[in-house]
């Protein structure tokens, strides 16, 4: 039985706000310690980048290189030109509304032609041609291929370095 001199024992209640504040506390220690550890990991070594222009210029000259290359495997590039509306020679008066393409064999010819100069010297030159033919002229198909040889031959003529193929009339309507 009981001895009469112990007083009952009473357990002591747990602090449970000390307890969670002190696992709270390890949690956060724990977490920013973590996320330290990985902005460390991640910023050791790293060096500042640099850049100079000779690798600037290498880089440039292999894109142009990369670009000649693709244009290369297109082939031939066509420049059309804006519509021309034309008075024939000869009577009864006629006109002639056409639309001219001019396939270049290279880029250098390409960008040769469409400069401001030589687009509108190349313009004046065609204007000029279609001037001088009659309706009879170029009514045929024959009529049709000579005037594509005389304009592939002026434009030529014009062009330093570019060649002209060939010439497609995408729309000849003579009224």
């Amino acid at each position: 039985m009981a001895e009469p001199n112990q007083a009952p024992t009473e357990k002591k209640p747990l602090n449970v706000k000390l307890i969670l504040g002190i696992a709270f506390a390890v949690v956060n220690l724990g977490i920013l310690s973590g996320g330290t550890l990985l902005v460390y990991k991640a910023t050791l070594g790293h060096e500042a980048p640099s850049i100079r222009e000779s690798e600037l210029v290498k880089a440039k000259k292999a894109r142009e290189e990369a670009l000649d290359a693709e244009l290369a495997k297109l082939g031939p590039l066509i420049y059309t030109m804006d519509k021309f509306t034309v008075n024939l020679n000869g009577e009864p008066k006629r006109t002639v509304r056409l639309e001219v393409n001019l396939e270049m064999l290279g880029k250098d010819g390409f960008e040769e032609l469409i400069s401001t100069e030589n687009r509108a010297k190349a313009r004046d030159r065609i204007v000029r041609i279609l001037n001088e033919k009659s309706f009879a002229e170029v009514e045929s198909i024959q009529g049709k291929l000579f005037l594509k040889d005389r304009i592939s031959g002026e434009i030529n003529a014009l062009l330093k370095d570019g060649v002209v193929k060939d010439v497609y009339f995408s729309e000849f309507v003579v009224q």
